[in-house]
């Protein structure tokens, strides 16, 4: 298939023409090295995303976009051959920007070289064209080996790395011999055909024939008893024993995937995990998990779905039902596609409440913890603070930022707060408080450019505790807040770059807006929402605390505090109604009633008369 280079403006002409049919899109670079697999159920509307706003894709999907030289369609009759088809290309094509899992391990199988003088068993993750014989699949790794291990023992096979027939008669036999858990075929005159037997043997029983090989081993053990030949009759015996044990094992084991398996999956700053519960009959068999750098994937289901597809595509064996942590598009297409893989009913479901939800949550708890496990506090800040930066288009990751906030009622005790966070992490020592000057009435903008004015002035100035500059201004507030902090900036002749924290109705930070009104969303990023968030609402806290200091400050030394009848209570009911003792001052008699009673206003109002005379 030949493609000819294509400008950026091509490319999306290209996209535009495409058919509002099903189908799946191969992305390439300018090496013809395919670089992305898609499906869509409208061709058109899907790659033309791609080359649409830019600005609006996440870091991963510009980076990908920058490297694609062209691109091929097919068109699909349906949404599930889009899906067929997509999961065959990603398979083949392993393109750098799919979730791929790093090591296709899925479920594990057992490998006899069968065309060997002496076979052995070992384990593979998959079905290969080799000439083996392959037994399988298990449920996960650890018990596969263990399965092998059981026959070995039970069959007294060897473990060793000895070649056979080449070394045979080269050495004495190991430790394995004389412990009685191998027959010694490196020994001189040990017969291939015992060998073959016990692998015979060993293949019947990884085929579920207990019953078969149980009845041969107590027929030779009753020849050799009555032959008189005890010591053969007892190592009968105990290989009877071992494959009673296997059988009993083996028999979980195979199924091990005829019940339940539960997908959870855990997005973490750095790295995110996928893990698969295997259940046999209600109890935990084994675990699958595999940790990948985070994706940048903006909706949770599209990971999933694509990591699903990804473990379970192309094979035979599979769990009769399948539980998911979220609700996924292509759920119909996908079901039909494990279905047929498995040749039944594989039912999909996202569970809403009781025990199955409770799966689901130790799943996701499980994949939390492998995160938790193998990325360090240090990765997890440096990975966000990247991320950060690159969500904001920033020339270097904000290692200190500084917020701020004014908080006031009416005239009176305007504040504001200074909250530095380093390293994604609060630094109390530099926090500030200021106490705004000559404000006659309340203007959040006047109050952010005074704030923000000294706060700078005193860094030029020299002053030690201002001696740090910022690497990021976070201003509570919109695009107008964001202005002024812009405009104080310029006249100081500083570069730092500004954002404001937008909240929505419940007061809840939703959003970065930058100076010329273009709003960042945050919330698909859940470790980004989460640090904005608690810098807003730290910023809140520290205004309004000092703004209540300031508050109680003053109302301890009241002047309303030498006046006849007027305790705390009636002291705060006045301030609380009319917000400052100037007001209170100005009131008419009959609204001072309205607010304490008569005796308490009349001499509220004739000590401010007789003041004002």
């Amino acid at each position: 298939m030949l493609s000819t280079s294509m400008t950026f403006d091509e490319l999306k002409e290209k996209a535009h023409a495409l058919p509002l049919k099903p189908g799946v899109y191969i992305m390439q670079d300018k090496q013809n090295t395919v670089i992305y697999v898609g499906k869509a159920k409208a061709l058109k509307n899907r790659v033309s995303q791609y080359f649409a706003d830019l600005a609006s894709h996440t870091e991963k999907t510009r980076a990908m976009v920058s490297q694609i030289d062209h691109f091929d369609v097919i068109v699909a009759d349906s949404e599930f051959e889009a899906l067929v088809l997509e999961s065959s290309l990603i398979k083949r094509h392993q393109p750098h920007y799919n979730i791929l899992l790093k090591d296709d391990k899925g479920y594990p199988y057992i490998r006899l070289t069968v065309n060997e003088d002496y076979p052995r068993f070992s384990l593979a993750n998959r079905v290969a064209e080799d000439g083996a014989r392959y037994f399988g699949p298990y449920g996960s790794r650890g018990s596969t080996q263990g399965i092998i291990d059981a026959l070995r023992v039970a069959l007294k096979l060897p473990s060793c790395s000895r070649k056979f027939p080449r070394d045979v008669g080269r050495e004495r036999p190991c430790l394995n011999y004389h412990m009685g858990q191998c027959d010694g075929y490196c020994r001189p005159g040990m017969p291939q055909e015992r060998y073959r037997e016990a692998i015979d043997q060993a293949v019947r029983l990884l085929e579920g024939r207990f019953q078969e090989v149980g009845e041969e081993l107590e027929a030779e053990m009753a020849r050799a008893a009555e032959e008189l030949r005890f010591e053969k009759a007892a190592e009968l015996r105990d290989r009877y024993r071992a494959i009673e044990l296997l059988g009993k094992r083996q028999k979980v084991m195979a199924g091990s995937l005829s019940d339940t398996d539960v997908v959870g999956f855990h997005r973490g700053t750095a790295k995110s995990c996928f893990v698969v519960l295997h259940y046999v009959n209600g109890e935990l068999a084994a675990k699958d998990w595999d940790l990948m750098e985070t994706p940048m994937e903006e909706e949770r289901s599209d990971v999933v779905s694509a990591l699903v597809r990804e473990y379970y595509g192309g094979r035979g064996n599979l769990p009769r039902q399948i539980l998911l942590p979220c609700e996924i598009d292509d759920e119909v297409p996908l079901t039909r596609m494990l279905s047929e893989s498995a040749g039944r009913r594989v039912n999909i479901v996202t569970p809403q409440r009781g025990a199955k939800v409770d799966l689901i949550r130790l799943a996701n708890k499980n994949a939390a913890e492998e995160v938790e496990r193998w990325t360090t506090k240090e990765e997890r800040t440096s990975k966000l603070l990247e991320l950060l930066a690159r969500m904001l288009n920033l020339e270097k990751p904000p290692m200190r930022m500084e917020s701020y906030d004014i908080s006031n009622q009416g005239s009176d005790d305007i504040v504001a707060s200074m909250v530095v966070y380093q390293n994604a992490r609060p630094l109390k020592r530099d926090y500030r408080r200021f106490k705004l000057k000559d404000m006659d009435a309340p203007d959040d903008y006047a109050s952010m450019e005074q704030v923000l004015t000294r706060r700078f002035r005193r860094y030029l100035d020299g002053d030690e505790k201002f001696k740090d500059l910022p690497d990021l201004l976070l201003i509570d507030g919109g695009v107008n807040h964001a202005n002024v902090a812009v405009r104080v900036l310029e006249e100081l002749n500083l570069r730092i770059p500004v954002f404001g924290m937008v909240k929505d109705d419940r007061h809840r930070t939703r959003a970065l807006v930058t100076p010329d009104g273009r709003e960042i969303g945050i919330q698909a990023n859940q470790a980004i929402f989460s640090l904005i968030g608690q810098i807003q609402e730290e910023t809140h806290r520290f205004a309004i605390e000092f703004h209540r200091q300031q508050q109680n400050q003053r109302v301890k030394g009241s002047v309303l505090d030498k006046i006849p009848g007027v305790g705390d209570k009636r002291r705060a009911d006045l301030l609380k109604h009319f917000k400052s003792v100037k007001n209170i001052k100005a009131a008419p008699l009959a609204e001072l009633e309205e607010v304490v009673d008569k005796r308490t206003a009349r001499a509220v109002y004739a000590y401010f008369s007789e003041n004002k005379t």
